[in-house]
């Protein structure tokens, strides 16, 4: 009876790591269980018109293919088409191009200055975004871009307060 209790625990404690590779974790939602600048949240056109106000701190967030995160520090623009809004971003080849050629998910911050008297910034938001490959789309996108400049456009599909 040991020898079937100790191959059983034997058993349980080997197939672990293999179920815990098989769980989905969803960064943008379970890394704060509570959101201490709700109040500031900036989104639809309020986020549009932050964004590309050009004043403020701007981030996008991917993965690299080892599975490290990479942060990538730039300005970037926002657009609405209909009801969405979409992210107009410009990339030089480096690492977080390769990560968004090879598929990775990004994730956008955006934070306003901090307030006068305000030591750091609470207003902003974390976006979700999601590649636009519809040509269509794009065409109708990349018609407001700047002369000479072809950016890729993300879909806002997420938004979420700073923290």
């Amino acid at each position: 009876m040991k020898k079937l209790s100790v191959i059983a625990l034997l058993l349980c404690v080997l197939l672990l790591p293999a179920e815990a590779e098989s769980v989905e974790v969803d960064a943008m939602t379970s890394a704060s269980i509570t959101d201490f600048y709700g109040s500031g949240m900036l989104n639809g056109d309020d986020l549009m018109d932050a964004i590309n106000s050009h004043s403020g701190f701007y981030a996008i967030a991917s993965v690299n293919p080892d599975g490290t995160p990479n942060l990538a520090f730039f300005i970037y623009g926002c657009v609405k088409e209909g009801d969405a809004y979409y992210l107009q971003l410009g990339l030089a080849a480096n690492q977080t191009t390769a990560n968004v050629e090879s598929g990775s998910e990004l994730t956008a911050m955006y934070a306003a200055l901090p307030a006068e008297g305000a030591i750091y910034p609470t207003s902003g938001a974390r976006m979700q975004l999601r590649l636009v490959e519809d040509e269509a789309l794009l065409a109708k996108l990349l018609e407001g871009a700047p002369q000479g400049y072809t950016p890729m456009y993300y879909e806002i599909t997420a938004v979420r307060p700073l923290g």
